[in-house]
């Protein structure tokens, strides 16, 4: 059932990323940002009530389930290319944060209240965070951008998702950060489904220990996203982009092949260091984009992410299925309950299993590494700078009006283009040609 929701949720993010993101560009970002937040957090009361209707919710929640594309819209809108970087990786490190706090006091309430009281306050804290932004956030979107009423017209071939995906196929750049995004989140969303329980019934993690092991990885990545703009200022997008698929490769590779509890903690540290892949793009897509684009384009990020999340599991379920690799929590209940040491368990189910079994312990995070490979192939062909946007006359000549260099961290436009670039915004491709 979870993997059925999960494959629901993602395809209808993908589906809705675009949409809501262009909407977004066109209406601003303020109504949409409390929306998504909303549909969000709109499952968690029904936990304790109803578990169908849970499910039912959780998955149409996923229609609304793109507040990053939002919220990175948002940034976009109030930051200067210099600071973008910066901000998404305080962004994505608050986002980590969260992971590592709420764990931690979700296991530390369950010992001192039952369910419907955590259920409570959880529901009380997604009600806050809504009259938050409902009373706290203002509007970032200029109003110049903005149409006079709701009624306003607006391109609702932009809209459509499909659409979308044409016409970022048409801007090299921004497709071979989405195909990216593709090959190296599919393998990342099928590890997030399964790692702790395969850490806990494959190496013989205690519950304690699977708790830590949240709590220092989710650190090491606040720490190492806090650094992403002072690393996108100094390598540049292209190979803070490569290193962190590099580290997620890597990761991949001692999960898949490690038999050690040690090794775990050195993938960990590898897959927290990793984590500054999806902000980096996210920020090189936000600076390749024009302003009035910065919601359509961010949704394709997390359409795609969203995508990810729904088909990554359900690949990393059937891999360990063809390869007799059993996650199931029974046997560790039956194991527990003879006292018999969990580690020799472990061994004993690799010795009986295939010969492959016994080389890759992880098989699924081995192919999962292949993938981010092919992503880091991809990654090498995206252009070291954006230097050039050009738009096209009808009778096909080239006019260049926004040439931007970046030397010593400053941001160089040409001279030439200030006298053409009002007359002639209204020719400017949604997708320039690099």
């Amino acid at each position: 059932m979870n993997g059925l929701v999960m494959g629901i949720k993602g395809i209808l993010s993908f589906l809705s990323a675009p949409l809501i993101g262009a909407l977004s560009d066109v209406w601003g970002r303020k109504f949409f940002l409390l929306i998504t937040v909303f549909f969000t957090c709109a499952p968690i009361p029904l936990m304790t009530i109803n578990t169908w209707w849970f499910f039912a919710m959780i998955s149409i929640s996923g229609v609304f389930a793109v507040t990053f594309s939002v919220v990175f819209a948002y940034v976009a809108d109030v930051t200067t290319v210099e600071n973008r970087s910066r901000a998404y990786g305080l962004v994505s490190a608050t986002f980590a944060a969260s992971l590592v706090i709420s764990p931690a006091l979700g296991a530390y309430l369950i010992t001192k209240h039952n369910d419907t009281v955590i259920v409570a306050l959880a529901t009380a804290i997604a009600i806050l965070d809504v009259f938050f932004i409902l009373v706290a956030v203002p509007e970032s979107l200029p109003e110049k951008v903005r149409p006079s009423s709701w009624g306003a017209p607006i391109s609702w071939e932009q809209a459509d998702p499909f659409a979308a995906l044409r016409k970022v196929g048409m801007d090299q750049t921004i497709l071979l950060q989405c195909v990216t995004v593709l090959l190296s989140y599919l393998p990342e969303a099928g590890q997030y489904s399964c790692i702790f329980v395969y850490l806990n019934l494959k190496m013989g993690f205690s519950s304690i220990e699977v708790s830590v092991f949240i709590a220092v990885v989710g650190t090491l990545s606040i720490l190492a996203q806090l650094v992403l703009g002072v690393l996108m200022r100094v390598l540049g997008a292209k190979r803070t982009i490569i290193i962190g698929l590099l580290f997620e490769m890597m990761q991949l590779l001692w999960y898949g092949f490690g038999s050690e509890t040690w090794m775990m903690w050195a993938a960990g540290i590898l897959a927290s260091l990793g984590s500054i892949t999806y902000p980096a793009i996210s920020a090189s897509v936000s600076i390749l984009s024009t302003p009035n684009r910065q919601g359509v384009v961010q949704g394709m990020v997390t359409g795609m992410r969203g995508l990810c999340n729904g088909l990554g599991p359900a690949m990393f379920g059937v891999i360990f299925y063809l390869f007799h690799v059993d996650l199931n929590d029974e046997h560790n209940k039956i194991n527990n309950s003879h006292s018999i040491d969990t580690k020799l368990i472990r061994n004993e189910t690799i010795r009986s299993g295939d010969t492959i079994s016994q080389i890759i312990p992880g098989p699924p995070f081995v192919f999962g590494a292949m993938m981010v490979i092919v992503a880091i192939l991809v990654a090498s062909y995206i252009p070291e700078n954006p230097t050039e946007r050009v738009i096209r006359r009808v009778s096909g000549v080239s006019l260049d009006i926004q040439s931007e260099t970046e030397k010593g961290g400053r941001k160089v436009t040409s001279a030439a283009a200030g006298p053409l670039l009002s007359p002639l915004s209204t020719l400017h491709q949604d997708s320039a040609q690099l």
